[in-house]
């Protein structure tokens, strides 16, 4: 899960990592790797000058991601840094395939063609083509400089389909986060209200007009000294201040019943964005707000033969069940919460049709 790691950035200052600790290690390390390779390469004789102005740009490249880490930069939101690093790195690992040998490209290319199979659609031109090389290697075919540029261009759009796919996990995150805070707000609102003026909208109930029963209270023994049409005020009298906070309460405890039901069908995901507690963090005060109108509605006879409830433990006992009903309305969005998910790339990618062998014939 998501921690906060102190550390020391190059100039000696102390801060805080934010995000996955464990994605900024292994990035860390994937850098070091790429730079280990890149000056393995440069040390040899005879480079042209075109391959060390690509291994110059390289190192360059993998310098501004390592400092990214380090949170040298003013943007610090928590795992964009992680996005900007990882595509300085990308940039870099380009560059390393397009100056190294043409031997060493075809040693990669089951790696960069499971890559560009995991982000690019099966019915993508560069896809398509990445594969035909494939097979034409592996049928004894020498890669060529020409092949070489379409790999390099089809696993570089892989790359920048990969970090859409994370944006819009971390967009998605980011829209529930803020419905999860504007629902909050507003149930805040209604507790509040509910507790200055409990006789404003009361959420009591008059069974059988014997007398008049809230969440919070009840009184049996008024009903026969109001006529039927002083029902408004029998209400302002028996409501409670502490109606409207119970009834709220009672939803969010039943929505966190909800929410840890309905995690075991969200998977995991290697995102730096959690998407799990964005979407347990929105039922909440969901389930509250449903608990209170659910309330509402049988208490206007919305739903006929269920607005007779005789005592405050039926009225609390109904508000557990509409705190817990708000899964009917954020299953919608558990739904999209996993589509998102698995849009980024990974086993769920359906393959495509495998490319036709260029040495076979047509049939």
């Amino acid at each position: 899960m998501a921690g906060r790691t102190w550390f020391r950035d190059r100039r000696g200052a102390g801060a805080y990592e934010k995000g996955l600790w464990e994605l900024r290690e292994g990035l860390a390390s994937r850098i070091s790797e790429l730079e280990a390779l890149l000056r393995s390469k440069t040390a040899r004789d005879g480079m042209p000058a075109e391959g060390q102005a690509l291994a110059a740009e390289a190192f360059k490249e993998l310098e501004e991601a390592r400092n990214t880490l380090r949170h040298d930069h003013r943007r610090r939101l928590p795992a964009a840094h992680l996005a900007v690093a990882q595509t300085r790195f990308d940039t870099a690992h380009t560059l390393m395939l397009r100056l190294s040998p043409l031997d060493e490209v075809t040693a990669m290319m089951p790696g960069l063609v499971a890559y560009v199979r995991e982000h690019l659609p099966v019915n993508d031109e560069r896809r398509v083509q990445v594969e035909e090389i494939a097979l034409a290697i592996r049928s004894g075919t020498a890669l060529q400089e020409i092949q070489r540029q379409v790999v390099v261009d089809a696993v570089a759009v892989a790359r920048q389909s990969h970090l859409r796919e994370n944006l819009r996990v971390r967009s998605f995150t980011y829209v529930v986060y803020g419905m999860a805070v504007a629902l909050s707000v507003i149930v805040t609102l209604v507790a509040l209200f509910g507790a200055l003026a409990p006789d404003t909208v009361p959420l009591c109930f008059r069974p059988e007009k014997i007398g008049v029963v809230c969440p919070t209270a009840s009184d049996m023994s008024s009903a026969s000294t109001q006529p039927d049409g002083d029902i408004d005020d029998l209400y302002a009298m028996v409501a409670s201040r502490w109606d409207y906070p119970v009834v709220v309460f009672t939803g969010i405890v039943a929505a966190a019943v909800a929410a840890a039901t309905s995690l075991r069908r969200i998977k995991g995901t290697s995102t730096p964005y959690n998407v799990p507690v964005a979407l347990a963090l929105l039922k909440l005060p969901t389930g509250a707000l449903t608990a209170v109108l659910g309330l509402l509605l049988m208490r206007g006879e919305f739903v006929p033969g269920l607005q007779a409830l005789d005592s405050s433990a039926q009225i609390v006992a109904w508000a557990v069940i509409f705190g817990y009903a708000q899964q009917l309305f954020t299953k919608l969005v558990d739904n999209q919460a996993q589509t998102v998910l698995n849009s980024v790339g990974g086993p769920h990618n359906a393959p495509g049709k495998p490319a036709r062998d260029p040495q076979a014939p047509a049939g």
